[in-house]
């Protein structure tokens, strides 16, 4: 009888100390680098002209960031009111935004006010030791009144103005952002806000921006705002009401 052979099975790969794909088991697999995501983020400075919503929509069809902006991806690291004018910066980076709008920072943020009337020292002491607004007390502003008023452009809407009531310019900075909060805190010590105009924001100026105007931060600059306000690790400011909001606005 004729002997039969039958062919040897195939062995695997693995079966001899490999992986299956004609490496051997200890073999480190070759590894293809995967294409950088990374997207160079944008920080701008803007001048907030009178009569713009601090946002890129509105539902009413008022003017808003997107009528002077087109840059995408960035958006406004805090807030400036309608009825108030200045520097806003807006970034596309998140960290960066937290850093220049949370209050435990203590970014300065100074404004040139003109107010009705002329505040005597003891209305100007009010508001460098902090006022009362809605059961919480402000942080200490500093204050100083200005001999001279400030050269600005004209606003599109004159202010009030009445021929028995004299006003006067002062500058003033704070290091929170409670809602409306110079507005309220001058009318707080008798002497209502006329114009307000935001002419710096920690280390960045408003600088000869034009109304509608915006450029963008060096790195530089990035980085005095990265390193500037309140020491990095220092407690948060406890608030006396738990419903006051500390929003970045005024």
């Amino acid at each position: 009888m004729p002997v039969l052979h039958y062919p040897e099975p195939a062995l695997s790969q693995a079966a001899h100390g490999g992986d299956g794909n004609g490496r051997p088991e200890h073999a480190t697999p070759r590894m293809t680098p995967a294409p950088s995501t990374s997207v160079r983020s944008h920080t701008i400075a803007f001048h907030k002209p009178y009569g713009v919503l601090p946002c890129f929509t509105d539902p009413d069809g008022r003017p808003t960031l997107a009528d002077y902006v087109e840059l995408p991806g960035v958006y406004a690291a805090g807030r400036l009111d309608l009825d108030s004018e200045g520097l806003m910066l807006l970034t596309s980076d998140g960290t960066l935004s937290h850093r220049i709008t949370d209050p435990q920072h203590k970014l300065p943020k100074v404004y040139l006010v003109q107010v009705e009337r002329i505040p005597d020292e003891q209305a100007l002491r009010q508001l460098r030791q902090g006022v009362a607004l809605s059961r919480t007390k402000t942080r200490p502003a500093e204050v100083r009144l200005l001999d001279e008023p400030p050269s600005l452009p004209d606003r599109p809407v004159p202010i009030r103005f009445r021929k028995t009531v004299p006003t006067c310019w002062i500058e003033m900075t704070i290091r929170e952002g409670m809602n409306r909060q110079v507005r309220r805190m001058t009318a707080a010590v008798g002497h209502p806000t006329l114009r307000l105009i935001r002419v710096a924001i920690g280390p960045i100026p408003l600088g000869n921006l034009a109304p509608g105007a915006w450029r963008e931060l060096t790195a530089g600059e990035v980085q005095a705002i990265q390193g500037s306000g309140a020491a990095a690790g220092s407690k948060p400011r406890r608030l006396e009401s738990p419903r006051a909001s500390r929003r970045a606005t005024e």
